[in-house]
């Protein structure tokens, strides 16, 4: 096949969580786009974390953030963007508060909890984002342009149980996906990434079989699904692995690059 857009998770694929990006990862995309091919980012990240990746891998397109509730270019302007609706925005605070359960809100695209404890400090620094400590009663109060609310656990057990109880209580006003085995990403009905690279594939006048897609967790399965075709990275769960085309090396190994150089230079030589 012939790749035209190629888009891409951030953390377990392009990254490790935490860390900077490869200089061999760097080169990969610089040469996709030295060759004509657009690329873009899509995750599950505020558009502010995501902002200092896509400037220094040279990306110059509308980024997917917020798990595809927004998308937005580097330049500042928003292609498409769908928010919790206020009033559900106090009804899932007073749920996290009521049940105990740790939550973050992104209002405005700035990031804000209730208290600054162990899961606050850890979504820092893998994100490389600073957030406000506010109380409960304040983030009942930050309604405004929020494209998604995150919770935070220990682990998976916990995380399943925090999204089984969301399901049960809100039903299908909202969409639950797990981005890595710690976090549950809260948004509207309909938002994926899948839906915004097909709102990008129209922008740019490609076909989505022309879209190569790469990821390694459950909140990249429908993009991977989407798009013509799909790599999984070898760190990748294994839902993801058995629906994808194609398998890399693991994110720590640069997978990415290699994924580039066998999938999509090996394929339209």
């Amino acid at each position: 096949m012939s790749v035209r857009l190629f888009v891409s998770d951030i953390d377990g694929t392009l990254t490790v969580s935490g860390q900077n990006i490869s200089e061999k990862n760097i080169a990969a995309v610089k040469k996709m786009a030295e060759a004509g091919i657009i690329v873009t980012l899509a995750t599950g990240r505020m558009y502010r974390a995501t902002l200092p990746i896509a400037e220094k891998l040279g990306v110059n397109v509308p980024l997917i953030t917020y798990n595809g509730a927004l998308i937005k270019s580097v330049d500042g302007e928003i292609l498409h963007e769908k928010c919790l609706p206020p009033e559900l925005v106090v009804e899932l605070t007073n749920f996290f508060e009521k049940n105990n359960f740790y939550v973050q809100n992104y209002s405005e695209d700035n990031l804000f909890f209730p208290e600054y404890n162990e899961f606050a400090k850890f979504y820092e620094q893998s994100q490389k984002v600073s957030g406000e400590a506010i109380g409960w009663e304040k983030m009942r109060e930050k309604t405004a342009h929020v494209c998604k609310m995150l919770t935070i656990s220990n682990g998976l057990e916990e995380t399943k149980k925090i999204s089984d109880a969301l399901k049960i209580e809100f039903g299908e006003k909202i969409s639950v996906t797990r981005s890595t085995p710690k976090f549950n990403e809260i948004v509207c009905p309909g938002v994926s990434k899948a839906a915004a690279i097909k709102i990008l594939a129209e922008k740019f006048f490609v076909n989505i079989s022309e879209v190569m897609a790469i990821g390694d967790s459950e909140n990249d399965l429908p993009m991977l699904l989407a798009a013509g075709k799909s790599i999984a990275m070898g760190n990748a769960i294994d839902s993801v692995k058995k629906s994808c085309d194609f398998q890399t090396a693991p994110c720590e190994d640069d997978g990415f690059a290699e994924a580039v150089e066998k999938f999509v230079f090996g394929a339209i030589k």
